[in-house]
């Protein structure tokens, strides 16, 4: 089977599950090809990677000229689903209300020519699309106007702040995929038919990861964390909860990976939290380095929360990351993250916003380190059960109809 995947950035450091998805499919012998909406900002360059970069197909890169001469071809080579195409469009506009959301919804439907012209050309038997929002919307008029059948496998910030048309978009695809029990109750609240969802984890391949096993922390532990720094990660709320530690003369060191928006803001928090000497900013880490650096922690956190527009994390690949090396976590009570880490369990989980939480859940990590051995083993377990890239993705070649026998 030949499957089309279509995402915003491909190969792209800030998602790197959808490549290693692909990588993973190819492995079980599915050909892939892809389209990225963009060229990526971040730009993997792991060597396995290379390969993909040279054949992926960068849409918004195309002549404005090129994109138009698509639309006329597929009129004139198409004319009945190029039409009913169009229409759909016009008809999702009126739906949506008359916004710049409206101006945008034009433009993808002129672009999503140009993917069925791509799609057709390959011989693509199936197009796959990441996140939601823009890349579905240019990928489901692109379905209609090539007869190629697609999914949409929906994350975090495609649905709750920027998922428009979710009832359209499933009823037009062949099946509406998702990350966790979470997004399905929104999806369905959404009115989205219940037997159009399936469940795929944007799993690791554990095999990649060697666990250690951690008897206890060090005397004072480090802990870690790592993210892009804008609101909904809670750094700031992670800041605040150790500024509490270090009230009640409790040793540690923090270090904080990541760059973004919010940097300057972190550090001033940390100025006056009185936090200087136990707080560390390591800056952007390539993926390549984050397996050395996290195992070598005696936590990670990661603090997230809904952010002011609404916008929220799904399921942290970092999160899985960290239990598969045997570093034990804490994060927050939000979206499908305690369908990750089970509070008490295979981890900790505290309120999300809430630094007098978080700072309990830290204590009781630091005071309980006897069950170390517990925490961690019941977190390798839980990520190769459910989390492992193999069994994800076996779920999705039941899903593209690609199985054999």
């Amino acid at each position: 089977m030949k499957v089309a995947y279509l995402a915003p950035e491909i190969p792209s450091l800030s998602a790197t599950f959808v490549y290693n998805e692909m990588l993973g499919l190819e492995k079980e012998g599915v050909e892939i090809t892809s389209i990225s909406v963009h060229y990526p900002h971040n730009l993997a360059k792991e060597k396995e990677v290379q390969d993909l970069l040279k054949k992926t197909y960068f849409l918004y890169n195309e002549s404005f000229i090129s994109v138009l001469a698509s639309n006329f071809a597929n009129l004139f080579t198409s004319p009945l689903r190029f039409l009913k195409a169009f229409f759909t469009a016009f008809g999702d506009i009126f739906r949506v209300g008359f916004s710049s959301t409206t101006v945008k919804l034009i433009y993808q439907f002129i672009q999503a020519n140009k993917v069925a012209s791509y799609l057709k050309k390959n011989q693509c038997e199936h197009l796959h699309i990441h996140f939601a929002h823009v890349p579905t919307q240019i990928g489901m008029y692109a379905s209609m106007i090539s007869g190629v059948p697609f999914t949409f496998m929906s994350h975090a910030n495609d649905l709750f702040e920027r998922g428009i048309l979710l009832k359209e978009k499933a009823h037009r695809s062949k099946f509406a995929v998702t990350i966790s029990d979470y997004n399905v109750k929104f999806l369905l609240e959404n009115n989205v038919q219940k037997d159009k969802i399936k469940i795929v984890r944007c799993g690791i391949n554990t095999q990649q990861y060697t666990f250690t096993q951690k008897n206890e922390l060090k005397s004072p532990p480090t802990f870690g964390t790592l993210g892009r720094l804008v609101e909904k990660k809670g750094m700031d709320i992670l800041v605040k909860a150790l500024g509490k530690l270090k009230y009640k003369e409790i040793d540690f060191n923090l270090e904080i990976a990541g760059d973004g928006p919010l940097m300057e803001e972190i550090k001033s928090l940390v100025a006056e939290q009185k936090l200087e000497e136990n707080v560390v900013f390591k800056g952007a880490l390539s993926h390549d380095k984050v397996y050395e650096w996290m195992k070598n922690l005696d936590a990670f956190i990661l603090a997230c929360k809904v952010d002011s527009n609404g916008d929220q994390d799904g399921i942290p690949v970092v999160l899985m990351e960290a239990m598969a090396v045997g570093t034990p976590v804490i994060s927050t009570f939000i979206s499908g993250i305690p369908e990750l880490i089970e509070d008490q369990k295979s981890g900790f989980l505290a309120e999300p916003g809430n630094p007098i939480s978080l700072s309990e859940k830290i204590e009781e990590l630091i005071s309980h380190q006897k069950d170390v051995i517990d925490l961690t083993e019941n977190a390798k377990n839980r990520i190769h059960k459910e989390f492992d890239q193999k069994v994800n993705i076996d779920r999705l070649i039941d899903i593209f109809g690609a199985k054999n026998g």
